[in-house]
């Protein structure tokens, strides 16, 4: 549903894109976007979100269009490896990130640009698809924080939740039937006036970055009516359950076996609330 009209020209490659995937995503999804009045109607804003699936990405793209924005993502490097993607991932704005090289620096000033031009940005403060068991939020890197930051420009939280169950982590073969009910729920814009304020040291950034992780966890807990864990997962400690001999987890095949967030969050002790708001 279009909640917005466009705000600029789409261009060839959305173009291209939109007619082909949007009804992609109205055929085998059913949609449920709640606090939309949060996205803002005008200027740069970031948009960070938790990550469930590879194929989130697309859900996330479908909320911000209809609400009359593009959006860039930060896109990891190797997807531009392949001339004829690389090329089409270009022509729609979005923004390659070599992670842990120097190059990343030229993807932060990509995004502090895109903002500062009145663009959408959309950030997956994780920066990778969750391995926590329940699948909660992570512990979040500090790339959202710091453009935030830098530009003064809102970030606003979103809590997503079924994509897992059009495509499970990991796995290759999507379910599309029956429709996959897809719930986002947008929350008001982080408060990080005071620490903008402040000296750009690690410790403001560290709590920027915490703040936006909090923000897009309760969103995600009002969603599935459920608490959260106290202390979130972190792969610097607890390890990468998806990888391939990892001590934190078997196959990645067995482990999407078992990608059933009912069942995780009976064996995992998340306890119910009722959710508010």
């Amino acid at each position: 549903m279009t909640v917005r009209k466009l705000q600029e020209r789409r261009g060839w490659a959305f173009n291209i894109a939109v007619p082909i995937i949007k009804p992609v995503l109205k055929a085998t999804t059913k949609r449920e976007w709640i606090g939309g009045e949060n996205i803002p109607e005008s200027g740069g804003f970031i948009i960070a979100l938790n990550h469930i699936s590879h194929v989130d990405p697309l859900t996330a793209a479908h909320l911000v269009y209809d609400h009359g924005y593009k959006p860039r993502y930060l896109a990891k490097s190797g997807l531009f490896d392949n001339k004829v993607l690389g090329y089409f991932l270009r022509g729609a704005g979005q923004i390659p990130v070599k992670r842990e090289t120097k190059d990343a620096v030229g993807a932060y000033a990509a995004a502090v640009d895109a903002v500062r031009n009145g663009q959408c940005v959309v950030i997956y403060p994780e920066a990778t698809i969750t391995r926590d068991p329940a699948m909660w939020p992570m512990k979040g890197k500090s790339g959202a924080a710091r453009i935030a930051l830098e530009t003064g420009c809102p970030v606003i939280p979103v809590g997503q939740w079924g994509a897992q169950e059009l495509l499970a982590p990991y796995t290759k073969n999507p379910h599309p039937v029956p429709r996959k009910k897809i719930v986002m729920r947008v929350g008001p814009p982080v408060q990080l006036d005071d620490l903008r304020a402040k000296e750009r040291t690690g410790a403001v950034v560290n709590e920027a970055t915490e703040r936006i992780m909090a923000a897009i966890t309760h969103q995600l807990e009002l969603v599935r009516g459920e608490q959260a864990p106290a202390e979130r997962y972190d792969m610097a400690v607890h390890g990468d359950r998806f990888k391939r001999g990892s001590a934190a987890g078997g196959s990645r095949r067995q482990l999407a076996a078992s990608e059933e967030p009912k069942t995780r969050s009976r064996r995992f002790g998340v306890k119910k609330k009722k959710a508010a708001g």
